[in-house]
């Protein structure tokens, strides 16, 4: 994609493959995931998941990477100057669902910043690839890789932490 992008876009790319280098070295729970849980694959009747689709990017691997693809969608600003940046109590609220479910190990808690920016790098750059080198007979749509160089710049200028399992309001059932 370097010849397609400006040297400031070039600059972000070196800057964050530099950071990424010997990532997917650290050993981090993996398992079966989407890959690419946005809100557009996700169907709803009412407020009840009715259905999930398009499951072209499923594969083995982290399974907080997973996670993490999902909130650079599900959690973010979409709109206005902060377009991009996450929204805290989203990520909390979908983060203690997810971990509710399965507790993210300590190590996938340390590598989360790293996570959302390798997910957000993912995304621009099969945007760009989509763009810029679409496959003759595909109905890829191509979608504006804008956003994720947005939500890439604001993973590096503002690294997320997850906050300690401590300090989260303990999740409440109904008992009938």
């Amino acid at each position: 994609m370097r010849p397609f992008l400006d040297s400031g876009r070039n600059a972000l790319l070196a800057a964050e493959l530099k950071f990424q280098t010997g990532f997917g070295k650290v050993k981090l729970p993996r398992g079966a995931i989407h890959g690419d849980l946005f809100c557009d694959n996700v169907l709803f009747v009412g407020n009840t998941v009715s259905g999930i689709i398009d499951f072209g990017f499923a594969a083995t691997d982290f399974l907080a990477y997973d996670l993490a693809i999902t909130v650079n969608d599900w959690c973010i600003e979409s709109e206005g100057p902060r377009a991009g940046a996450l929204v805290p109590d989203l990520v909390a609220a979908l983060v203690g669902a997810y971990d509710d479910e399965r507790p993210m190990t300590d190590d996938e808690r340390a590598q989360w910043p790293a996570l959302l920016r390798a997910a957000a790098l993912r995304f621009w750059l099969s945007r760009l690839y989509d763009l810029h080198l679409p496959r003759p007979g595909e109905l890829v749509h191509a979608h504006d890789p804008g956003h994720f160089e947005r939500v890439l710049r604001s993973r590096v200028a503002e690294p997320q932490r997850l906050p300690d399992r401590s300090l989260r309001a303990p999740r409440v059932s109904a008992v009938s």
